[in-house]
C-alpha cells in the first residue's frame, strides 16, 4: 500500500486532473512567454510615447514657423514705406527685425526631426513645401533685401530722375551688380515655390503656398525690371557715348496695336546723363516709301504692306521690336547719315501720368514759338494738366485745329514740353518714377535698344512689347484693336476684354476670348463733330460710326475656334505668327451701338493661368480688363 501511495502522484503526474507544482521546463517557458510580452509593451508604449513627443514637436515646429512668418508679413510694409520716405536707420531696424523671423522661421523648418518626419507619406510633402517656403524667405530677406538695403543710398529716388536736363548714371552702375543679383535670388526662390506638387497638399498648406507665390511673383517681376534698368539704362543715357532716340508719339483717337497712330514724333539725345530734346515733327512729312521697307512676311500677311509704307502704319503690328526696326530704317532711309540708337513710344496717358508727379506746364512761356502762337487763336488750354492733357490732345484739338498737319505740330509739341519738364526735374521724383512703373505695366511705354545685348534684357520684359518668344510662352493670349475708320472716333469707343475658360477631361482647355465695345458718341455724331474725326466717309465708312479690326492672339499651338459677333456666327480671318494663332474680326458700330466679339481658342494646354496683353487705349487698363471667368474643373 505504501508503495501504492507514494507513485500515485507520479503516475498521475501527466495527466489532465494533475495540479501539482510546474515541471521546471514550463516554468521557464512561461517566464520567456511573460518577459516579451512585457519587452512588447515596454516598446509599443515607447513608440507610443516617442510619436505623441514628435508630433507635439512637430507641432510647436509649425507654431514657430507660422507665427515667424506672420510677423515677417507685417514688417514687409512698414519697411516698403520706410525706404520710400528715405528714413534708412528706421529701414536698417525693420531688416534686422525681419531676419530675425526669417531665420528662425528657417530654423524650424529645417529641424533634424521636422526633415526626418517628411520622408514619410501624405504628412511628408506638406511638411517639406513649408520647408521650401521658410528656405525661400530667408534667402530672399538675406540675399536680395539686405544687399539691396546696403546700396540705400544709390537707390534714393533722387538719384534716378532727371535734374536740370541730366541723370547721374554713377548710382546705377554702383547698384547694378547689386540689383541683378537680388533678383536672380528671387527668380530662383519662386522658380522653386512654383515647382511644388500642390496636388499633395493640405489646404490648410496649399493655400498659403499660393500666397507666398504670389508675393514672390511680384516681388521677383519687380527685381527683374529694377535689374534690368540698372543694367541697360547708363550705356542708354550715353555713359559710353553719346546715343539718338526717335520717341513715336501715339495718338489713342485713332487706334494702333500699340496705342496708337504715330502721328507725332520727337528726336532725344543723350550724353553722360544729359538729355536734350534735339528735334519733332508730324510723321506726315516722311511721306510715302517706295520701295515698302522690308517687313517679317508672317506679320505683312496679317497686317498688309502698309508696315513697310507708311510711318503712321508701322504699329499695325502689336510686336514693338517690329516697329522699332522698320520705323528706325524708315527714319534713316529719309535722314541719310543720321542713325537711330533706340525706338521708345508713350502715349497721351502717359503724359498725363507724369503731369500728375511733375505738376502743370504752361504752354505759353515755352520757347516754341510755333506753339505759343497756336494757343490764343484756338482757345485750347494755356496750361495743361494730369486731367485736361487727354481731352485736350485726343479731342479738343482736332475741334479747333482744322490742319492735320498743324495738329501734329501741336501735339509734338506739348510732348516736347512735357519733356522738358520731366528733364529739368520738376515736380516730385518718387511720383515720377511711380507714374513711368504705372505706364509700363499698362504697356503704355515701349522701349527698344539697337544694341543687341541691351535688347536681350529689355525684350522679355513689359517695356519690350514682344509678342513671340518664350516670355510668351504658355497660355498667353493677346487682343489688340486697330482703326479701320480712317480717322479719330475711338476717342468716343469704350472697351472690355474678358477671358472666359472651359475645362475638358483630357486635359486640355477651351478660353474665349470676349471684346465688348460700345460707341459713346452723340447719336448726331455726323453733324456735330468735325469732318477729321468723323472722316467723312473719305473710307467708305459712315460719318460717326467706327469700324475696327479687331485682332486676336492665342498660345502657341493652339487652334482657333468659330468666332461670333453678337452670338451669330461670322468668318474669321486666319493667320499664324511665330507659332500663334491669330483670328482678325471687322466690326462696325454706329453711334450709341454695342456689340459683342467671341473669338475662341481650343486645345489649349490646361497647365498655366491665362494672361492677356491688350492694346492700351484712353481708359485705363483696370477699367478694361476683366477678371477672367474659369469654368467648372479649370480652377
Amino acid at each position: 500500500m505504501a508503495r501504492s501511495t507514494r507513485n500515485a502522484g507520479k503516475y498521475a503526474e501527466g495527466s489532465a486532473y494533475y495540479f501539482g507544482e510546474d515541471k521546471p521546463s514550463q516554468l521557464a517557458s512561461t517566464a520567456r512567454t511573460r518577459r516579451r510580452l512585457v519587452r512588447i509593451a515596454v516598446v509599443l508604449f515607447a513608440l507610443l510615447l516617442l510619436g505623441v513627443t514628435i508630433v507635439a514637436w512637430i507641432a510647436f515646429r509649425a507654431d514657430q514657423v507660422r507665427s515667424n512668418l506672420e510677423a515677417a508679413a507685417d514688417v514687409l510694409p512698414r519697411l516698403q514705406t520706410e525706404l520710400v520716405s528715405g528714413d534708412g536707420a528706421a529701414a536698417q531696424q525693420s531688416l534686422d527685425e525681419l531676419q530675425a523671423h526669417t531665420t528662425e522661421a528657417r530654423h524650424a523648418g529645417t529641424d533634424p526631426v521636422w526633415r526626418a518626419v517628411s520622408i514619410l507619406p501624405i504628412l511628408g510633402p506638406n511638411l517639406s513645401a513649408i520647408t521650401e517656403v521658410t528656405v525661400s524667405a530667408d534667402d530672399v530677406v538675406k540675399q536680395a533685401v539686405a544687399p539691396m538695403l546696403g546700396k540705400f543710398d544709390s537707390l534714393d529716388w533722387d538719384s534716378l530722375t532727371p535734374t536740370q536736363g541730366r541723370i547721374d548714371v554713377a548710382p546705377l552702375q554702383e547698384v547694378s551688380p547689386t540689383l541683378i543679383g537680388a533678383a536672380r535670388t528671387t527668380q530662383l526662390s519662386y522658380e522653386r515655390l512654383e515647382d511644388i506638387d500642390r496636388e499633395q497638399l493640405f489646404p490648410e498648406v496649399a493655400t498659403p503656398l499660393l500666397q507666398a507665390i504670389d508675393t514672390m511673383d511680384g516681388a521677383r517681376r519687380a527685381l527683374n525690371s529694377a535689374a534690368a534698368a540698372a543694367e541697360v539704362l547708363p550705356p542708354m543715357l550715353g555713359a559710353d557715348g553719346p546715343r539718338t532716340y526717335l520717341v513715336l508719339i501715339q495718338n489713342s483717337a485713332e487706334i494702333r496695336a500699340t496705342g496708337g497712330i504715330s502721328g507725332a514724333y520727337a528726336l532725344i539725345r543723350t550724353d553722360e546723363g544729359v538729355i536734350e530734346l534735339v528735334g519733332q515733327g508730324s510723321a506726315a512729312d516722311l511721306g510715302r516709301f517706295e520701295p515698302p521697307i522690308e517687313v517679317d512676311p508672317e506679320q505683312e500677311q496679317i497686317y498688309s504692306s502698309r508696315l513697310g509704307t507708311f510711318f503712321q502704319s508701322t504699329n499695325l503690328t502689336p510686336d514693338f521690336p517690329s516697329v522699332a526696326t522698320t520705323t528706325k530704317a524708315m527714319w534713316e532711309r529719309r535722314n541719310p547719315g543720321s542713325g537711330i540708337d533706340g525706338v521708345i513710344a508713350l502715349d497721351a496717358v502717359v503724359l498725363a501720368d507724369i503731369l500728375e508727379a511733375t505738376g502743370p506746364v504752361d504752354l505759353t512761356a515755352s520757347e516754341d514759338r510755333a506753339l505759343v502762337d497756336l494757343i490764343a487763336p484756338s482757345g485750347l488750354p494755356t496750361s495743361l494738366t494730369s486731367e485736361n492733357v487727354v481731352p485736350t490732345l485726343l479731342s479738343d484739338v482736332y475741334a479747333r485745329i482744322e490742319d492735320p498737319a498743324v495738329q501734329d505740330v501741336y501735339f509734338a509739341s506739348v510732348a516736347g514740353q512735357v519733356f522738358s519738364a520731366l528733364a529739368e526735374g520738376q515736380g516730385d521724383s518718387a511720383g515720377i518714377v511711380d507714374a513711368l512703373r504705372k505706364s509700363s505695366e499698362e504697356q503704355r511705354l515701349y522701349v527698344w535698344s539697337d544694341v543687341p545685348a541691351e535688347q536681350d534684357i529689355i525684350g522679355p520684359t513689359a517695356l519690350g512689347g514682344r509678342i513671340t518668344g518664350p516670355s510668351k510662352a504658355g497660355a498667353a493670349f493677346g487682343v489688340y484693336f486697330n482703326d479701320g475708320t480712317g480717322a479719330k472716333m475711338d476717342y468716343y469707343v469704350e472697351r472690355t476684354v474678358q477671358i472666359i475658360g472651359s475645362c475638358t477631361n483630357d486635359g486640355s482647355r477651351e478660353y474665349t476670348v470676349r471684346v465688348t465695345m460700345t460707341n459713346t458718341a452723340p447719336a448726331d455724331a455726323a453733324e456735330s463733330l468735325p469732318a477729321y474725326v468723323t472722316g467723312a466717309g473719305a473710307f467708305g465708312v459712315e460719318p460717326g460710326t467706327v469700324r475696327t479690326n479687331v485682332v486676336g492672339y492665342g498660345p502657341e499651338r493652339a487652334a482657333l475656334g468659330t468666332a461670333t459677333v453678337d452670338a451669330a456666327e461670322v468668318p474669321v480671318a486666319s493667320f499664324i505668327h511665330g507659332d500663334r494663332p491669330v483670328g482678325v474680326i471687322t466690326t462696325e458700330l454706329a453711334p450709341q451701338e454695342t456689340t459683342i466679339v467671341d473669338l475662341p481658342f481650343v486645345d489649349v494646354p490646361q497647365e498655366d493661368e491665362p494672361a492677356v496683353s491688350i492694346t492700351p487705349t484712353v481708359q485705363r487698363l483696370q477699367d478694361v480688363l476683366q477678371a477672367t471667368d474659369l469654368g467648372p474643373g479649370c480652377s
